[in-house]
Order: structure tokens, then sequence, then C-alpha cells
């Protein structure tokens, strides 16, 4: 199975930033971290706060620092494709993680649709409320939608 990644953020708009990450490498090793926000990165929205349950306080007091985290999924990410199911707001996140550390990313992040034939992306959706419901998954962070993410790639290349 392919490195499937999530991030939790600050806010969904301008000015928000990475606050969680969270990754399911192809073997099952899970990673997950809170982020110490860069002393310029201030955006907090209070309806993603009530979605993913961070509270900056939270944040401030056990997140890790960018550099630490940057340095340590370059070292296990290394020259991987890894899959995210919103590419878009997670590119963006992990540039600027990346970009407040002055550090290369050693690792592509692609969309996880990439890995779906239209069948596959179509049913996706369904079938991963059903891996959810199962697994009984009712915590919205990264590493937990890291793995339901996984867990329903997995379901849906099964042979019938």
């Amino acid at each position: 199975m392919p490195t499937i990644l999530d991030l939790e953020a600050s806010g969904f708009g301008r000015g928000s930033y990475p606050i969680e990450i969270g990754f399911v490498e192809g073997r099952g090793m899970p990673f997950c971290s809170l982020i110490q926000p860069a002393p310029d990165w201030e955006h907090w929205d209070a309806e993603a706060e009530a979605l993913h349950g961070i509270s900056r306080e939270l944040l401030l007091r056990h997140g890790r620092p960018r550099e630490w985290i940057a340095e340590e999924m370059n070292r296990r990410l290394a020259g991987q494709t890894v899959y995210t199911d919103s590419w878009a707001f997670d590119y963006s996140w992990l540039a600027k993680l990346y970009d407040s550390v002055d550090m290369p990313q050693r690792f592509k992040l692609d969309d996880l649709r990439r890995l779906l034939n239209e069948d596959e992306a179509r049913r996706f959706g369904d079938v991963k409320q059903q891996v959810r419901d199962e697994a009984h998954l009712r915590r919205h962070r990264a590493s937990a939608d890291a793995k339901l993410l996984q867990m329903t790639l997995m379901r849906i290349k099964q042979p019938a």
C-alpha cells in the first residue's frame, strides 16, 4: 500500500497553516505530531477547532518544532510519492511548513484519486463511511484520517 498523509490546519482559508500532520506508511507504521506554529502564524478559526478538537493552547503546549517535523518526514518519506485526499489544501500547508524552515521537501505529494479508476472513485466515499463505521473511527485527527484513507483504499482495491 502507498503511504497516506493527512493534515489538520488552523482554518480553511487565507492565512491558515498546518497544526497537525499524520501519515501511515505502506507497511502500516503511523506517524503523528502537533506542529508548533511559526511566530507569524496567527490565524485561528473556531470552526476548524470544533472539527479537529485541537485548541491553540494545546498546540502551543505540545507541538513539536517545525524543523524536527520537516526533518523527520524527509527522513522517513524520502523519495516516495505520498498520497492525500485533499491535495490542494495539504500541498499548500505542507509547502508552508517546509518554507517556514527553509528546507526542501524530499518526497512528492500526490492526489489519492490518481490511484483509483472511475468506478473506484465513484464508490470511495461510501466505502470510506463503511470502513469508518466498522472500525469505530470517530476522531477527526490527522493520523486517524490517514489510517481511514489507507484502510478504504485497501478495501476498494480488494478483488470482489
